[in-house]
């Protein structure tokens, strides 16, 4: 073996996987401001009469400490799009980062999906793309392949 340091470079479908992590977390984003803004503002979402939309929206599991529950969506979304940049620009860390947060993200989701299931026992159709996305990113999380190993 060489003296030489191993480097680690993203393989093109790497660099794809976060390309389209971060083309999730873009709509993640989207979704999460939206339903921010309207915590925010006191304005009801559109929900095109689907029974349990406001029901979920308006509940006490909608903040933590005052604070929209989607608020945390927008930061993590935004700090999981910007892991999933710079790992597809091979910065190792972020692509252990963005598995943390994409891990967080799930869990967050996976409690929320319980409390409108089994609690509120009402679905928000903004909350399940949200949990859509959160499956996806976590999919994405576990179907990357580890990066490759070159020596320069």
């Amino acid at each position: 073996m060489s003296n030489r340091t191993k480097n680690t470079t993203p393989s093109r479908g790497q660099i794809i996987l976060f390309s389209i992590a971060a083309l999730f977390c873009v709509l993640g984003l989207a979704d999460a401001t939206y339903l921010t803004v309207l915590a925010l503002t006191g304005e009801t979402a559109a929900c095109s009469g689907q029974a349990g939309c406001q029901e979920v929206l308006g509940s006490a599991y909608a903040r933590v400490a005052g604070i929209p529950v989607a608020a945390f969506g927008v930061a993590g979304y935004f700090t999981a799009f910007t892991c999933a940049t710079f790992a597809a620009f091979d910065y190792p860390r972020a692509r252990k980062f963005f598995a943390l947060v994409v891990g967080v993200l799930f869990a967050a989701t996976l409690w929320l999906l319980y409390v409108q299931a089994f609690v509120l026992h009402a679905f928000c159709r903004y909350c399940l793309f949200s949990a859509a996305i959160c499956f996806l990113l976590m999919g994405l999380v576990v179907a990357s392949p580890a990066p490759r190993v070159s020596q320069d």
